[in-house]
């Protein structure tokens, strides 16, 4: 039985389809870069999310640092106010979306 596969196997690789197919089929050399490719499309998507839901407060951040650096102490204190404001909503935007995603408000661990 061995011996009668390995014969149609040498028959299929003298045709031009029968020799892209076997060699598609021992061809492992993609696997490692495939998966180097997943995990930057994985962590492209958490800086993606990340920037998503804390932009506003990165970018109050820069506004509270610019007013600070220029002396205009009011103005930093007024947009740190909000910026704190900002940060909590977009952390409760961030849970709920989180608790979506997991499956609900169950006991499942990722909404712990």
């Amino acid at each position: 039985m061995k011996i009668n596969m390995q014969t149609r196997i040498l028959k299929a690789k003298r045709t031009k389809l029968g020799r892209t197919l076997c060699r598609l089929a021992g061809d492992r050399t993609g696997a490692v870069l495939m998966e180097y490719v997943i995990l930057g499309v994985l962590i492209a998507a958490a800086a993606t999310l990340a920037a998503i839901f804390f932009g506003k407060s990165i970018v109050g951040s820069f506004t509270t640092m610019t007013h600070a650096t220029t002396g205009k102490t009011d103005a930093a204190a007024d947009s740190a106010g909000k910026n704190q404001t900002m940060t909590a909503t977009a952390a409760t935007e961030s849970d709920s979306s989180r608790k979506k995603i997991a499956g609900g408000e169950g006991n499942n661990a990722a909404n712990k």
